[in-house]
């Protein structure tokens, strides 16, 4: 195990302690290549990735296989304590992991990352107390004959993480994996890759090498090389549609399962007797504002009631606006940056095409940091458009940006059309006080996580996947561990011989 390297203890140990390294059989390796890595607050280099190719992947997911027979053999339960142990030590780790994540993604310290490395360490606590889950079921097939399954783990797990919740999306990964009795090479995120690699190794420190490591680099160079590996039997997603279909067909040209989390255009829709306090708090909270609407679960189809639209709108532009943007790492600081100038021109074109079109309005609320020690490039206004049409690029596109659609509606059946007239599935939200539309709604809606007059995130031991383009099977549940990090046996038995 890693225990005797001792963990860094502040960002800036961090930074130094994974330069140009992958975590490879519990040991910090040096890459042969590095990769910048940005703040994206201050547009000044960070520190430097690896950049993995082929002869990093390969050490390790030898590593992996290599650990593989002896982690499967440990009995569930005790791999379960050992990542719970993970979990209880990730909290201990808490400021320096959610400081370095706020450095690398520009997301917010107070808003954003503390929380973030709360659920990551609650995520690896919940799945740590399923493996007495690992059962299979006896099989009333014939009396004489003892008919049973079992559940076996698949292998080495390939996990490829985005940028914009990282440790979440890791740990919605590895911590049922783990458990399952496989072990793991994780992809991590280009843009940000420091915090994953400390948090990792807070993992790695209670397991033994090689279960758990972690190579760096680019999707073309570092992702391929790892998705295409011959020994990785199952490969876990989360980023673009795009990516996702090259994921997908790697998996398919070895015929080993595939999950992914695809993207997202998750509609709300605010019905006449919604409480337009809660449902304006809601909308900001739902359209992840405070994490620059980089989520695939934004809400940014917000569809208001013709009688509440003009009120709603007027109150949502009001308290955005007291929305403080600056330094991720200040305590006083509400929204940060957008990662990327890649990110932030794809947003700028969305918010171009809205401007061009006759009619629309583009509102861009609350303002921007004048601190003379933050580069002006990545932070972005929260931008509320109105009077589009139902066709228009920005209705039916993923943004990933602190940009919002709201649409006017007054006649339900076609609110709910309009909804479900989507390639994605992932998500959406009702507000109202009334039971049977909530009900109906909520049977109606053609997506995988439906909430009623709430916009939670991702949470523990609730399933959570989408439909369509948005991607395929669930997380953060037994049913994900079950369903996606095991494989059934059937065992028939007879003795009369």
């Amino acid at each position: 195990m890693m225990e005797h390297t001792p963990l860094p203890l502040t960002p800036e140990a961090a930074l130094a302690a994974y330069e140009g390294v992958n975590l490879i059989n519990g040991q910090r390796v040096a890459a042969q290549a590095q990769l910048d890595v940005l703040n994206p607050a201050t547009m000044q280099v960070l520190g430097h990735a690896a950049a993995s190719g082929a002869m990093e992947t390969d050490a390790a997911v030898a590593a992996a296989k290599a650990a593989g027979a002896d982690w499967a053999a440990l009995p569930a339960r005790a791999r379960g304590k050992l990542v719970a142990a993970a979990g209880r030590a990730m909290l201990a780790e808490l400021e320096t992991v959610a400081r370095l994540l706020a450095m690398e993604t520009g997301k917010a310290l107070r808003t954003e990352c503390r929380g973030e490395v709360t659920v990551a360490a609650d995520l690896l606590e919940f799945y740590g107390g399923l493996g007495s889950e690992l059962k299979g079921e006896t099989i009333p097939f014939n009396p004489r004959i003892l008919t049973m399954t079992t559940r076996e783990p698949l292998g080495v797990v390939a996990a490829i993480l985005p940028w914009n919740v990282p440790l979440v999306l890791m740990m919605l990964k590895i911590a049922p994996a783990l458990v399952a009795g496989n072990t793991v090479v994780v992809k991590a995120s280009e843009e940000a890759p420091f915090a994953t690699l400390l948090a990792a190794e807070v993992v790695m420190s209670h397991l033994p090498d090689g279960v758990l490591n972690v190579v760096c680099g680019t999707g073309a160079d570092c992702g391929a090389a790892l998705t295409a590996h011959e020994d990785v039997a199952k490969i876990t997603f989360t980023g673009s549609e795009a990516a996702g279909e090259t994921v997908y067909s790697a998996g398919a040209k070895k015929i080993i399962p595939v999950s992914l989390e695809l993207g997202g255009k998750s509609p709300m829709i605010i019905c006449p007797d919604a409480n337009l306090d809660k449902t304006v708090a809601g909308a900001i909270s739902g359209m992840r504002f405070t994490r620059q609407g980089q989520s695939c679960t934004a809400a940014s189809r917000i569809y208001v009631h013709a009688d509440l639209y003009d009120d709603f709108t007027a109150r949502l532009t009001g308290e955005l606006d007291r929305l403080v943007i600056g330094d991720p790492l200040d305590e006083a600081t509400d929204v940060g940056t957008i990662v990327s100038t890649k990110q932030a021109a794809t947003i700028a074109r969305y918010v171009a095409m809205a401007e061009a079109c006759d009619g629309a309005q583009v509102i861009r609320c609350a303002t921007l940091p004048d601190d003379a020690a933050l580069s002006p490039e990545l932070f972005m206004l929260p931008t509320l458009i109105t009077d589009l049409p139902d066709d228009h690029p920005c209705v039916t596109e993923e943004i990933f940006g602190p940009v919002a659609v709201i649409l006017k509606w007054s006649d339900y059946d076609d609110v709910i059309a309009r909804a479900n007239d989507s390639r994605y599935g992932l998500a959406a939200t009702v507000w109202t006080t009334n039971i049977a539309t909530a009900l109906d709604a909520t049977a109606r809606l053609n997506a995988g996580y439906v909430q009623v007059n709430q916009n939670l995130t991702i949470q523990p031991n609730v399933s959570y996947g989408g439909f369509g383009r948005s991607g395929l099977g669930k997380e953060a549940s037994l049913e994900a561990m079950l369903e996606h990090f095991t494989r059934k046996k059937t065992i028939v038995m007879a003795f009369d011989i």
